[in-house]
């Protein structure tokens, strides 16, 4: 058995059993790791980087062998529906597991994987995506779920940071992930006609014997986009993976057996992955998996399929209002919200015309879900809410002293999960003191509600997607002809903010900046690429050479008219 890891936060007294430890703040030791390629706990923050952990409720008391492919599938029945499809076709919690089974054989059989490795999981949101990524926990290894918008260059930084080297994608989204190249990846194709296809590969018709993985074994790894727009690969355990469902959606959504899910979010964002896969699987319940998921694709299905939860960002809201009375919704009970600011009038709209209350939430991927939100009677549109039971939040200011009442700051939360990137300088900055610090500017009312103001950083929220300007930039100067970039956010009435760009061009190079968005386009996935790209002579600058970011913010909101240069 591998010897363990001396990662904590918080040393417990002599004597106090590990258990005890866990309840507090964190861990003396960590739990001997089931992994044979140590790679992901080999690359956790160290231990005083780490933030304070608690874990206030009994439900979060989890054994120290802990699985959540297992926990997640163990429950219902094997005819309950768990899985439908858009066709009509319904997976039961027995094909589930069958199907998981399966996969898991194949992948340890045929394809070599052992516990720890990082496998790459590329698809539209499907069951059998879904399947993928259980397969992959119950195994033992570490999913790192992407999306199938995700170009070769972001699928090759990824793959990188991670060390992946094995990959199951849907043969649909093959192409860009071939293109990427990446040295010693191993590509298994999954829903196509190839005798070596994932699904059609011969296996075992028994259970796999589910890989006994410590409750602190990294289960997955999902990347965000920091301001300097390299990703940051969020490490998550498996007991993260059960404290999202125990607390938010326990606590505050509240499932039942009989829901249906549905929603917008890809499982390649942690928002859609706990909405769509865990929140479910741990209720009992069952979800609409749809590959199409925009708003006119969300209330058609939500009126054939009876769906009662809905998980989407507030321009989907927005863009519904127009169509409710075409569509039977009246099965919905329950609406939730993030990604980015639910403001007060989107609010009362969706509550004027459908009865309903959305539950806001604020989210990271960091944490891995929402942690402040309120329902029902709680609600107070304009406000995000409250801590999430078995979470704590506070606003700070820079030096991370709480700040009164009524006065803007920086949102700090700790709970039973917490940041750990791997491998990154940036973990300084995002965790301070044992807080987490989201980057968001908040305001704490009187009586605890607390109250969204803006990004603190350079963040462009774009209908739900974080966009990391310098990314965009990045992906600009790529181009021959461009010389500098930058890349700001312009208040959009339906999307929150578009992506403008600005752009200095090599001396007698064409001005074409369809051609340059067209090239941004092959590097990046759509909902990154600039709306607008307007060409300068220069940058503005300082004296000092640095950049006035502020003006161009001004000039793209059209506060400025046209001083910086000709739009294009």
């Amino acid at each position: 058995m591998p010897s363990p890891t001396r990662y904590a936060r918080c040393a417990s007294p002599p004597g106090m059993p590990t258990t005890d430890a866990h309840k507090a703040r964190g861990r003396t030791v960590m739990n001997p790791s089931a992994h044979v390629d140590t790679f992901a706990r080999d690359h956790l923050p160290p231990p005083d980087q780490w933030p304070e952990l608690r874990f206030d409720l009994p439900e979060l008391d989890y054994p120290d062998r802990l699985n959540c492919a297992d926990a997640l599938l163990a429950g219902p029945a094997a005819d309950r529906p768990v899985f439908h499809t858009p066709a009509g076709g319904t997976w039961t919690y027995g094909d589930l597991r069958a199907r998981v089974d399966r996969i898991a054989h194949t992948l340890t059989r045929d394809l070599g994987i052992v516990p720890g490795n990082r496998v790459l999981l590329r698809g539209p949101t499907t069951p059998w995506l879904a399947a993928c990524w259980l397969a992959v926990l119950k195994a033992g290894g570490v999913a790192v779920t992407v999306l199938a918008q995700q170009r070769p260059h972001e699928l090759s930084t990824m793959c990188e940071i991670a060390r992946v080297r094995h990959a199951l994608c849907d043969i649909r989204a093959l192409d860009d992930l071939t293109k990427a190249e990446i040295p010693g990846l191993r590509i298994t194709a999954y829903g196509g006609d190839a005798p070596d296809d994932l699904l059609r590969r011969r296996t075992p018709e028994q259970p796999y014997p589910t890989v006994r993985t410590a409750a602190d074994d990294v289960a997955l790894i999902a990347f965000t986009s920091g301001t300097t727009g390299r990703p940051k690969g969020c490490m998550h355990f498996h007991r993260d993976v059960l404290a999202i469902a125990d607390t938010f959606s326990h606590h505050v959504l509240r499932p039942h057996s009989d829901d249906v899910f549905t929603g917008s979010p890809p499982l390649g964002f942690t928002f859609g992955l706990g909405g769509l896969v865990v929140f479910p699987l741990r209720a009992g319940a069952s979800a609409l998996l749809l590959e199409q998921a925009g708003p006119r694709q969300l209330l058609p299905a939500i009126a054939e399929h009876r769906v009662s939860v809905l998980f989407t960002a507030p321009t989907a809201y927005r863009a519904m209002l127009g169509e409710l009375d075409a569509y039977d919704t009246s099965s919905l009970r329950r609406c939730v919200s993030a990604g980015e600011n639910l403001p007060a009038a989107t609010w009362r709209a969706w509550h004027e015309r459908t009865g309903l209350g959305i539950i806001n939430g604020i989210g990271a991927t960091e944490l891995l879900h929402i942690f402040v939100s309120a329902a029902d009677e709680l609600i107070r549109p304009g406000t995000t809410g409250v801590p999430v039971p078995g979470w704590h939040a506070r606003v700070q200011d820079e030096n991370g002293e709480p700040v009164p009442d009524g006065e803007p700051g920086l949102l700090a939360v700790r709970g039973p999960v917490g940041c750990r990137y791997l491998a990154d300088p940036r973990q300084r900055e995002y965790v301070r003191g044992g807080w987490n610090l989201t980057g968001d500017t908040y305001v704490r009312e009187p009586d605890g509600y607390l109250r969204y103001v803006a990004r603190a950083d350079d963040m462009i929220i774009s209908a739900g997607y974080n966009i990391a300007g310098p990314e965009v930039e990045d992906a600009l100067l790529r181009h021959p002809d461009v010389v500098e970039a930058a890349v700001v956010g312009r208040p959009d009435e339906a999307r929150g903010q578009i992506v403008v760009a600005y752009a200095v061009l090599e001396e007698g190079a064409a001005r074409d900046t369809e051609a340059l968005r067209a090239f941004v386009r092959s590097e990046l996935a759509p909902f990154k690429c600039p709306r607008e790209i307007v060409l300068l002579d220069a940058l503005p600058r300082t004296a000092t050479g640095k950049l006035q970011r502020f003006r161009l913010r001004t000039a793209a909101s059209g506060d400025e008219g046209d001083t910086l240069g000709d739009q294009q």
